[in-house]
């Protein structure tokens, strides 16, 4: 700001730093004022108006630049002057306190909530709301917006699970043109392995897996994983075991695309003379028992109190009523050394793994007496997927749990397991597993309600030898936030969960682990559209 005083002493102007803006022009006469006067007016002046530019400044920053009259300038810095303070502080407050006892009381009934927030501003114009009756209607909408994305977010869990437990169209498909194929093709129908491979099949000199599953795409996926990953091919035989009506279209399957070097024999449950009913009744009596029927097939929401139940453990619930845990074909592992009584050593594969390294050492791993190695989830690093303990997976309110079981301890994963055959036969694993399955049917599900890993759990205590984590990695259906770097290292992928890859629920960034050992140039897949989102 520059103060210039003509020489005639008759006029006085106030402009800005630049001197191109006139900011204020005194015009002086003299018959009116002393030269005196005019000094000490300039004076004044020199002490008022560096003020005066501070205080401009300061509401200029606070936005008076968008007041448009004096007036509205002087409520402005009129306080100032006074020595006024800003009360909007003492307004927040207020607001505040009523907030804190709107938070405890009910809210009032029939209060009309409007559909929106700018409709309520609207209304609070209109019908000069207090502040009280705008806290309501604001707690009312959240609590009703709440409720209604708790509710859109069940819905959405019991579709992924109806969506999760139905076979695909083109899965479907894949299987009916494959049986089909069995019945009318001779090369479809030829004997897996051929005649003079018979004997490899109970030579322990090769890596033997076995896969039970009534999924053909997952298992040809399963096997072609291994095929690629593994240093020595030769060495290694499949046993893929499924149930009567798939075991045509398992059977023309590898038929009709052989993966040699592998060797592979596809076998069904009704093939094996040891799986009697006699052999295995408890599992007889849950295929057939009505209420437990009802159970994976019924009404999923029955029973449950979805106000007091998170989404979380909510999918959790629903993922347990798979009808897939009432199949032999998920129980068929218990029956290893039954069922391959010439076998010391298997890797057991769940349909729903992809192989990314060369297997074999883990034939040489030493179980140091143990039954069944497998990796331990209580610990590492997704504290979601790997913190799982016994209390995960039973009850303890039960009596009989909670007498003979450690909520605290560790549990394991199913999906890779390296089973010692030769000393599993020297334990009574498969008759502690009929027990508690029995006790748990007898208490109507109270027990336990996840799957066959709980029995596993009891059965194996003590057989069981940890194996490094880098060998299996889970939660690949449903941990969204799964480490893909972690994903790229790891030996075995699991897509444990309801999100598998072959559905069209499953993750998309997860997915090309799984996609790219799927053949599309097959007939049959591409006939059957697999896999066309």
């Amino acid at each position: 700001m520059q103060l210039h005083i003509s020489p005639s002493m008759r006029s006085i102007k106030i402009s800005s730093n630049n001197g191109l803006r006139v900011l204020m022009k005194i015009d002086v006469a003299a018959r009116h004022i002393s030269y005196r006067t005019l000094f000490h007016t300039i004076l004044i002046l020199a002490f008022v108006l560096p003020f005066v530019f501070i205080l401009t400044a300061l509401v200029t920053l606070e936005g008076a630049n968008k007041c448009s009259s004096a007036d509205c300038l002087g409520r402005r810095i009129g306080p100032r002057f006074l020595g006024r303070v800003d009360d909007s502080g003492k307004l927040v407050k207020d607001f505040y306190k009523i907030l804190n006892q709107v938070i405890t009381d009910e809210i009032p009934g029939g209060l009309k909530l409007p559909d929106s927030f700018s409709q309520l501003v609207s209304e609070l114009k209109n019908n000069q709301y207090d502040a009280k009756k705008f806290a309501f209607s604001l707690r009312a909408m959240m609590e009703k917006l709440e409720r209604e994305i708790r509710e859109s977010r069940f819905s959405e869990l019991m579709n992924r699970h109806f969506a999760a437990s139905s076979i695909p169209k083109g899965l479907y498909c894949l299987s009916l043109r494959l049986t089909d194929e069995y019945s009318s093709n001779a090369y479809a129908h030829r004997q897996l392995p051929p005649p003079e491979l018979l004997p490899v099949l109970s030579s322990n000199s090769y890596c033997h897996f076995v896969l039970s599953t009534d999924n053909i795409l997952a298992a040809s996926v399963v096997v072609t994983s291994v095929v690629q990953s593994s240093l020595d091919p030769e060495k290694v035989v499949f046993h893929v075991i499924t149930d009567k009506k798939t075991y045509a279209g398992m059977h023309s399957w590898f038929a009709l695309n052989p993966v040699a070097p592998i060797i592979v024999e596809v076998k069904g449950v009704h093939q094996f003379d040891w799986l009697t009913r006699e052999n295995v009744p408890v599992l007889e009596a849950i295929e057939s028992h009505d209420g437990i029927r009802n159970y994976y097939h019924g009404n999923h929401i029955a029973g449950i109190n979805l106000s007091d139940t998170t989404p979380r453990t909510f999918a959790s619930k629903l993922q347990a009523r798979s009808p897939k845990y009432i199949s032999l074909l998920n129980h068929i592992r218990i029956y290893l050394p039954e069922l391959f009584p010439d076998l010391d050593k298997v890797v057991f594969l769940d349909d729903d793994v992809v192989i990314q390294r060369d297997l074999s050492p883990l034939w040489e791993i030493d179980l140091q007496g143990k039954v069944n190695g497998a990796i331990e989830t209580c610990k590492g690093e997704d504290e979601w997927v790997m913190s799982k303990h016994f209390k995960n997976y039973f009850n303890f309110s039960h009596p009989l749990v909670a007498k003979h079981l450690d909520p605290d301890e560790c549990a394991w994963a199913y999906g890779m397991n390296i089973f010692d055959l030769r000393a599993w036969r020297k334990t009574n694993i498969r008759k502690t597993y009929h027990f508690w399955l029995k006790e748990n049917l007898k208490s109507n599900l109270t027990m336990w309600k996840l799957g066959t890993l709980p029995p596993a759990l009891i059965a194996f205590r003590g057989f069981v030898h940890p194996i490094d984590p880098s060998w299996h990695m889970l939660g690949l259906g449903y941990q969204s936030k799964t480490n893909i770097e972690n994903v790229k290292r790891a030996a075995v992928i699991h897509y444990n969960g309801q999100l598998k890859p072959w559905l069209e629920i499953g993750f998309e960034h997860l997915r090309p682990f799984w996609t790219k050992y799927v053949n599309y140039s097959n007939d049959f897949v591409r006939s059957c559209h697999i896999l066309e989102w």
